[in-house]
């Protein structure tokens, strides 16, 4: 039996908009995955301190205020100095197209903007979480 994905879903900065993250995190839990939310507000420094001591296999952060270049990478570098950047990465919320790449090249495995259908987040975490 294959264990369940565990994945954290985060809120980054002062972004207040949180029901995009609860749609997304009750389809994860639906299609089977465990799901820790760490509600709004986070530090970057909160969220990797919650995944590494949730054990989580992946992480989705949301953020709607425009701070995703500044808030990504901080969470980024702050999982490789924990030794945790086995963990996967997605986005999700308001980003520019032209901030996408250099996102994926900063360590951000996907981004998902509005609209994305939940069974494609779905079906990308199940298909590149190392279990």
């Amino acid at each position: 039996m294959d264990k369940k994905i565990r994945i954290l879903m985060a809120k980054p900065g002062l972004d207040g908009h949180d029901r995009g993250i609860k749609v997304v995190a009750r389809a994860l839990r639906d299609a089977g995955m465990e799901v820790v939310y760490t509600g709004l507000h986070q530090t970057p420094e909160q969220i990797v301190e919650a995944a590494i001591q949730e054990d989580v296999d992946a992480m989705g952060l949301s953020i709607l205020s425009g701070a995703h270049m500044a808030l990504f990478p901080k969470i980024i570098d702050l999982l490789k100095s924990n030794n945790a950047e086995d963990i996967l990465v997605t986005g999700g919320g308001i980003i520019p197209k032209e901030d996408i790449e250099e996102l994926k090249k900063m360590g951000v495995s996907a981004i998902f903007g509005p609209g994305t259908p939940t069974t494609e987040i779905i079906k990308y975490i199940e298909e590149n979480v190392k279990n």
